[in-house]
């Protein structure tokens, strides 16, 4: 049987019997323990990372020193002491510091090549597969770039960062919540236009209270009539009202967070029975204030539920993980197993903006690369500890 092609309630469990929250036929040996070496072997993917939120340290001090650019701190213990890197913020403006940071450096196209291109590289060196980087071109005009030179560069970066590592890669240009609709219509225009050509999705970012997703239902109008992807930030900061929103004023065929989506048991069941992922981003979600600790992180409660959930990064540098981090934290502290972790990566590739044919080839070679890893972990010697 061809698991790569069949429908998720097709897929059977250990018992034979169909079941939704099994989404892959790789059955992980009992006894092979889970670390982070072998997540960070296992073929991945990262669907919700923005571009600004995702630089390095090093890259930031050196573009600032370029563009005579003053930063709060010149050294990278102290800028990341200044943007809370890690560190859970006591406030929603505490956390966006690290945005206006970021932003400030870039705004010219040879910076916003080299983020793209270093981001691309970054993940890859994890063993990240399929990217998909996420960003706002109106936020990169304050020097005079066109939208359009904003999006060239980004896209030149990562065409570089494929060729070096052969990762795969996708842009998805967000609209901003707290931005007026018509710049959403102008950003869901050059998201048509760039249709094929690397932009494979459009996207609502920004703050969820005050600015709801109805406000901004025509630019994704445009982006659905145009048979473009479409995803949106919801339920991270606001109640399941904005998940709503984003499902049935905007049609997202993905949720960004949904962390909210629990309070709402109709709803649930809505998002599961219709197959919509949740791109959901556990370290993220406690340093916003979204989930009060790792612990109350409803992941868990998803997956065994049956939605499709994917794990992801949100950002980078801000959050300081790694998607292998994020894979980590979900079975040390939520208690995930090896096998619920690596239907969670199948369902990530699942869950990709990718065209069907070209999906299932790279399922297929996914499914036979995770089993090939999961072997191969088996089969090394056991480290034995010699007593102190």
């Amino acid at each position: 049987m061809n698991m790569a092609s069949i429908r998720d309630d097709e897929l059977p469990n250990a018992t034979g019997i169909p079941s939704a929250a099994r989404r892959t036929d790789i059955s992980p040996p009992p006894a092979l323990e889970v670390t982070e070496e072998l997540l960070h072997a296992l073929p991945k993917t990262d669907l919700h990372c923005h571009l600004d939120g995702s630089m390095r340290l090093k890259t930031i001090l050196e573009l600032a020193e370029q563009q005579k650019v003053k930063l709060l701190a010149d050294t990278e213990d102290g800028l990341a002491q200044a943007i809370h890197m890690g560190q859970v913020c006591k406030s929603l403006d505490e956390y966006l510091v690290a945005f206006d940071v970021t932003l400030s450096v870039l705004q010219t196209a040879e910076a916003l090549y080299r983020s793209a291109y270093e981001l691309a590289v970054d993940a890859a060196a994890e063993n990240v597969r399929y990217l998909e980087v996420r960003y706002s071109p109106a936020l990169h005009l304050q020097k005079g770039l066109k939208m359009t030179t904003v999006i060239d560069s980004v896209l030149e970066g990562l065409r570089a960062a494929k060729r070096e590592t052969g990762i795969k890669y996708g842009v998805i240009v967000c609209g901003i919540r707290h931005i007026n609709p018509q710049t959403s219509m102008r950003l869901a225009e050059l998201s048509v236009a760039y249709k094929n050509r690397g932009v494979i999705g459009f996207d609502l970012a920004g703050a969820e209270a005050s600015f709801p997703a109805k406000d901004h239902k025509d630019a994704f109008q445009l982006i659905l009539k145009n048979n473009v992807n479409c995803t949106a930030h919801a339920g991270e900061a606001f109640g399941p009202e904005s998940i709503s929103q984003a499902i049935h004023y905007l049609g997202a065929h993905r949720i960004g967070h949904g962390t909210r989506l629990r309070e709402d048991g109709d709803l649930l069941n809505y998002v599961n029975d219709h197959r919509i992922p949740l791109e959901v981003c556990p370290t993220s979600n406690v340093q916003t204030g979204a989930v009060t600790s790792l612990a109350a992180h409803p992941l868990k409660f998803y997956f065994d539920y049956g939605l499709r959930v994917t794990i992801n990064t949100d950002n980078r540098l801000i959050t300081d993980t790694t998607v292998t981090k994020e894979l980590w934290v979900a079975h040390k502290e939520l208690g995930l197993s090896l096998e619920d972790l690596t239907t969670i990566l199948v369902s990530g590739f699942k869950s990709a903006f990718l065209p069907f044919r070209e999906k299932q080839d790279l399922l297929r070679s996914v499914n036979q690369e995770i089993a090939t890893t999961l072997a191969a972990f088996e089969t090394r010697p056991k480290m034995v500890r010699q007593p102190a």
